[in-house]
């Protein structure tokens, strides 16, 4: 693991030290895989973070993930004016570890800075109601944003992809040409992580049906489908709040401050990187591994082996905002 300066990574990338991309699809920059752009911000739980706090980390996340001069920018290298763009946030634990909204809203703001008109942006989740729960407003319309749920608008015909059969929710086969990973850095009690990759169970009509053998290989057969790999521009972390053990649901004494928000155009290094976190702050509380705990992190090394991105955290680059 490396740890860089925006500067750094814009004066490799010019340089044109880095090549490629996680998925091998940014709209107008070549990242390598393995970049982590990382921005402080910090709230106690249950409270939100001030919009200009929320802005601030948002675009220092953002900017950093790609070497860019601002937000901004940065979302100009990843989102086309033509794009529909959708904004999958995890709201399964409520409103105190889902997605902070004003964190999606301040990456709304800057899609749409980037160009993207605001009726062309549309955060979504599985239902109203959950969303609802984790503190969005339903609009279907309107000058801001969208913000629907999935509620049960499934393709007719399932898909396949690896092991997976599934009926793909068609926001994701048919609505949007761009896709956002809004996660929340918190453990999983079979997967062991649940934060980016994770999130996209929440796409498919069965996801019970996946989740044997810490999921894997499903959650990489979910992710690789082309659905999404080839849509995926961008994975945001959640990580003002973050928690170590008892999850995916809240539980209060699994909580900790972990105070950053995190962007990569590499799926499988901001999940790493959310591992890591997960995994120091259970060796500080005295907590077994998560393999130890039985239930080891197997589905980053084989969404590497895929191609999705990078597992090695001697390849993992670190960039502060």
């Amino acid at each position: 693991m490396r740890k860089l300066t925006r500067r750094e990574l814009a004066l490799m990338l010019g340089a044109g030290a880095l090549t490629g991309t996680a998925h091998g699809r940014l709209w107008g920059r070549s990242v390598q895989p393995g970049v982590v752009g990382l921005a402080e911000a910090r709230a106690v739980l249950g409270t939100p973070l001030g919009p200009e706090t929320a802005r601030l980390a948002m675009a220092g996340a953002l900017a950093a993930s790609v070497g860019a001069e601002s937000g901004a920018s940065a979302a100009a290298t990843l989102f086309s004016p033509k794009d529909v763009v959708g904004i999958k946030v995890n709201c399964l634990a409520g409103r105190v570890l889902s997605p902070r909204v004003e964190l999606v809203e301040a990456l709304v703001d800057l899609i749409a800075e980037a160009g993207v008109d605001r009726g062309r942006i549309i955060v979504f989740e599985r239902s109203n109601r959950e969303l609802q729960r984790a503190g969005f407003t339903i609009r279907e319309s309107g000058p801001s944003y969208l913000c629907v749920g999935i509620n049960n608008d499934y393709d007719r015909e399932p898909s396949t992809s690896g092991a997976i059969g599934s009926c793909f929710a068609r926001m994701v086969s048919t609505t949007c040409s761009a896709l956002v990973s809004f996660g929340v850095v918190k453990d999983h009690d079979l997967a062991g992580v649940s934060a980016g990759m994770k999130n996209w169970y929440g796409v498919i009509h069965n996801p019970n049906k996946y989740h044997q053998n810490g999921c894997d290989p499903y959650i990489t057969d979910v992710a690789r489908h082309p659905y999404i790999r080839n849509k995926l521009r961008l994975t945001i972390l959640d990580g003002v709040n973050a928690q170590c053990h008892g999850g995916p649901a809240f539980r209060q004494g699994g909580i900790f401050e972990l105070g950053m928000v995190a962007a990569s155009t590499d799926p499988v290094a901001a999940d790493l990187w959310a591992w890591r976190e997960i995994e120091s702050e259970r060796a500080k509380r005295g907590l077994p591994t998560l393999e130890a705990a039985g239930r080891p992190v197997r589905f980053l090394a084989t969404a590497a082996k895929q191609g999705l991105g990078v597992d090695n955290p001697e390849k993992l680059l670190l960039v502060s905002a």
